[in-house]
């Protein structure tokens, strides 16, 4: 399937999706983080949840799994996650990976693109709709903002690997409602419910499947003084961001100890 053509619309809420088994791979963004929720595997709930609740909904005997870990650099993903998702024999899968290598210092966009190209190819080998997503505009984001330039490099790399290899793409660049610092967790690297709930949208409007999904009504930010949005800044920086750069230093993880909340394809429930 070509990037450059929607796929066929699914058409009303009642009518079947094409697709029986569906897998995400990837990282955080794609395990849900920031996006809590007891009542599912895993304690989180994320886009791919919602996409995978939506497509359930279309169809009785979807099959849904999910191995993404957080933390998970390209080269994990690409190790420990492409066979095993290639293995569950999946008509859908989705991949995000590489932002963790983005977002590190010294790392070369064109390089982890390469790398990434491989295993879409690997994904796409086993005839599998793929959807890949590129990152978002993070150009307001405080210190990450920085990186925007890199983040755009990256991006164009993954549209070239996408019509090369007739990949989906699942485009955040372009989803611009991700600029509301609502869309955000409250460590600013991940996104919250509603941040998840307009991604799952934007999954769902690309494969052209109708979704009764929310939309989220915003209502105008209050003003915010110089003063407080640099206290809130500090605090941002003391509370997530130097936690984040000591595990850089000390060579640690968010995911070490964890395994994936669904590592095998299963029925899902939509949630309230």
């Amino acid at each position: 399937m070509s990037p450059r053509d929607s796929p066929e619309p699914v058409g009303r809420n009642d009518t079947p999706a094409p697709w029986a088994r569906y897998v995400a791979i990837g990282d955080s963004f794609t395990e849900g983080i920031g996006d809590p929720e007891p009542r599912v595997p895993g304690g989180f709930r994320g886009w791919a949840d919602r996409v995978a609740e939506v497509l359930a909904e279309r169809r009785d005997d979807l099959a849904y799994a999910n191995l993404a870990i957080r933390g998970r650099l390209l080269q994990q993903i690409l190790d420990e996650q492409v066979e095993p998702a290639l293995a569950l024999t999946p008509d859908l899968v989705t991949i995000s990976a590489g932002g963790n290598d983005i977002i590190r210092p010294g790392t070369d966009p064109d390089e982890v693109a390469g790398r990434l190209e491989a295993g879409v190819a690997r994904l796409r080998s086993g005839g599998a709709t793929v959807v890949m997503f590129n990152g978002p505009d993070i150009g307001r984001t405080p210190v990450l903002g920085l990186l925007r330039g890199k983040v755009a490099i990256y991006n164009e790399n993954l549209r070239t690997i996408a019509a090369r290899h007739g990949v989906v793409v699942a485009d955040m660049w372009s989803l611009r409602e991700l600029v509301d610092p609502r869309m955000w967790a409250p460590d600013r690297l991940h996104f919250s419910p509603v941040g998840h709930q307009t991604i799952a949208r934007m999954v769902l409007d690309t494969l052209g499947v109708a979704h009764g999904l929310e939309p989220f009504a915003a209502d105008p930010l209050p003003p915010q003084t110089w003063r407080r949005a640099r206290v809130e800044d500090l605090d941002w920086a003391r509370e997530y961001f130097a936690p984040w750069v000591l595990r850089r230093l000390r060579g640690t993880s968010s995911g070490d100890g964890i395994t994936p909340k669904r590592p095998e394809p299963g029925r899902v429930r939509p949630e309230g």
